[in-house]
């Protein structure tokens, strides 16, 4: 039976197969030193002449475990057979098996398929799926259901720019900007409580380190809330436990990268101001009028969060009617809305929806919109809707400030931006 790399610690004189990569080879004077590679770590092989094998290859490995304190994990293995599965073919176009600091980012996503097998690269990704991991288990004990909606639409709820046009025989549809209309449907179908992980899609012809063309969105939708402080309570606590998920999942990642995550109980700190309050803080902080938040004004208020509530987070909630989509619930010229920015980023946008059939009319002609133009979008409330509202938090971003990557992409497996289409 196969053994993994953290399997073999405490085997002592045990005889075990293992499976994996070959991450590094040493020849010290008749004796090789080999290092493979597999999901779960590195083992220390041992032979007593050179192998025929290079690095990279995939091997089958039989042996017996001895106690070495200079091996990984204090044991090795002194290989007695060993079967190549797979031989490199070509050399490698970058390091594996070393940092990549001297290699650039577009380099590095060129040859994607040899870059993620790096440890250090590949890490990132694991990070990642702890994230969805534990947004699920959050939600699901909240009594959540988890859906799957079409990424093809006819149009968008987000207004009918940034859309990417698709050929759907001889029909031109588009790829969702977000799984919106679905949520708050099935909202409205009795379910009350929905969540998805998909990708969505925003043909904005950004090129900066915190833009994709292509995102994971972690969606939610919650019926008969109040106002968007319900959405606002949930969210830190839904981040608060996949933090404190991913420090007991991911310490030594965390380690090695530098990173920490905010406390459950500090996340809760997180203060919340307007969008006024929050323009106010920037002139206060920067001697400068402010007249929208850019870029530099996120930082800002996250670095004011820090000093103020000691997290490095803030909620900035009414934004102007305006800035925000037609189904935004309003108050006055304000709207039941909020960014989340986290260590200077903003990583969720969320709100309170319109739920009554006649508001949503009213509210269309403000946009430019028409009941005809939003297809199937206005019968979710034609038919009664309960009070509602949720959030979307985009992955990559998140992954993105909790290990302090300097740019999005690195967040992602297969980034697409406007030049980016392979592999």
């Amino acid at each position: 039976m196969r053994q993994l790399a953290c399997d073999i610690p405490g085997r002592e004189g045990q005889s075990v197969e293992l499976c994996g990569w070959v991450h590094r080879i040493r020849n010290l004077g008749g004796i090789t030193f080999v290092l493979l590679r597999d999901r779960s770590g590195m083992v220390q092989l041992v032979y007593d002449e050179e192998p025929s094998f290079g690095q990279e290859a995939v091997l089958r490995v039989r042996g017996t475990v001895g106690a070495s304190e200079k091996a990984p994990g204090g044991y090795e293995i002194r290989a007695e057979s060993t079967e190549v599965l797979g031989a490199p073919q070509a050399e490698l176009p970058l390091p594996v098996n070393k940092e990549l600091d001297q290699v650039g980012l577009e380099a590095i996503l060129d040859h994607r398929i040899v870059s993620l097998r790096n440890p250090r690269i590949r890490r990132i990704f694991e990070v990642q799926s702890d994230l969805l991991a534990s947004f699920s288990e959050a939600l699901r004990k909240r009594g959540f259901t988890e859906i799957k909606s079409s990424k093809l639409i006819g149009s968008g709820t987000e207004g009918g720019t940034g859309l990417f046009p698709v050929d759907y025989f001889g029909e031109t549809l588009c790829l969702a900007q977000s799984p919106q209309f679905y949520k708050q449907a099935m909202v409205a179908s009795g379910l009350e409580r929905v969540f998805e992980i998909g990708a969505a899609y925003r043909a904005e012809k950004h090129d900066t380190a915190r833009h994709l063309n292509e995102y994971v969105s972690l969606d939610v939708e919650m019926a008969f809330i109040d106002s968007d402080s319900d959405l606002m309570d949930l969210e830190t606590e839904i981040l608060g436990e996949m933090f404190q998920s991913l420090e007991e999942r991911q310490g030594k990642t965390l380690e090695d990268y530098g990173a920490r995550v905010p406390r459950a109980e500090e996340f809760q700190e997180t203060p919340r101001v307007t969008y006024d309050e929050a323009r106010q803080i920037l002139k206060d902080r920067t001697g400068k009028s402010v007249f929208e938040i850019t870029p530099e004004g996120e930082r800002e208020l996250c670095l004011w969060a820090l000093d103020e509530k000691g997290v490095e987070a803030v909620f900035v909630t009414a934004f102007p009617r305006k800035k925000r989509p037609f189904y935004t619930s309003p108050e006055g010229m304000k709207t039941r809305s909020f960014d989340l920015l986290f260590r200077g980023l903003e990583i969720t946008t969320g709100g309170q929806r319109i739920h009554q059939y006649q508001e949503l009319l009213e509210a269309l002609p403000r946009f430019g919109l028409t009941e005809e133009g939003l297809g199937d979008y206005c019968s979710v409330f034609r038919y009664g809707c309960p009070p509602h509202g949720g959030f979307a938090i985009g992955l990559e971003r998140l992954t993105q400030k909790i290990l302090g990557l300097q740019n999005v992409k690195e967040a992602s497996l297969f980034p697409r931006d406007r030049k980016r289409f392979r592999p």
